[in-house]
């Protein structure tokens, strides 16, 4: 039965992999016959991803506690992929803040360091990790997740868009630097979804009206498959959903 999993003997990393849309992501994997490598930094709902994964395919994922701000450990982890499995074919980097919602004029510096060092040093340290790793891969795909309001500033989203914008244009000069390998990287834009994020940043919003997160796994696992990459315009789930004939609520 594996044999016919499209993405059967594949190894797969997703961060932010506890919840929301890398748990979907993780799930949507480990579904489609990938071995998951969970990267999150609360053991607890990495063990209970392990469950739901277990109990869907009846293999483990492989679980890894980190904080993606501490590179060394980025690092390391980075090595101990290479060591057990030699390789890595699909990186899907899920794991993002929204930080504070204020003018620019009032963010404390603190937030604003921690910020920038969730969403956009970890992107760098992420890559420069992994793309060794997707190299040693038939075709490694890489799918970071990126926002509308990278594109669209509005105010108080000031530290989560500007360093949103800045994973688009790192993760761009990224995939031109791959094209004559065989790697290929894309942008994924989520759109409006039921995640924890976006309760926090629409607080009276109804969840009931967004798409579940789960609803964007059978994409990944097509960009996971897919010879598509950038410079090509982003992947927007909404237009995909729409494609497929499916009413688009996001």
């Amino acid at each position: 039965m594996s044999e016919s999993l499209p993405l059967s003997e594949k190894i797969a990393l997703v961060t932010g992999a506890s919840r929301g849309i890398g748990r979907a992501a993780a799930i949507a994997l480990a579904k489609a016959g990938a071995h998951v490598i969970a990267v999150a930094r609360t053991q607890g709902g990495l063990e209970e991803l392990d469950d739901e994964i277990r109990t869907a395919t009846g293999k483990s994922a492989t679980l890894i506690p980190l904080d993606l701000t501490d590179g060394d450990a980025v690092d390391q982890m980075g090595y101990a992929v290479f060591q057990r499995f030699g390789r890595l074919d699909i990186l899907v980097h899920a794991a993002a803040t929204l930080g504070p919602m204020t003018p620019v004029a009032h963010i404390e510096p603190k937030h604003w360091d921690r910020v920038l060092s969730v969403n956009l040093t970890a992107t760098y340290r992420l890559i420069r990790t992994s793309e060794p790793l997707l190299r040693a891969a038939q075709g490694g795909r890489a799918i970071v997740l990126t926002s509308g309001r990278a594109g669209q500033p509005k105010a108080f989203w000031g530290p989560y868009g500007a360093t949103k914008a800045a994973v688009e244009n790192l993760v761009r000069t990224w995939a031109d630097e791959l094209e004559q390998t065989s790697i290929r990287a894309v942008l994924l834009d989520p759109g409006r979804m039921r995640t924890k994020m976006r309760a926090e940043a629409y607080p009276g919003e109804d969840p009931a009206t967004l798409p579940d997160p789960s609803e964007i796994g059978p994409l990944i696992v097509e960009l996971a498959q897919a010879d598509r990459g950038l410079p090509n315009a982003n992947v927007v789930f909404a237009d995909w959903k729409t494609s497929r004939g499916s009413p688009a609520s996001a």
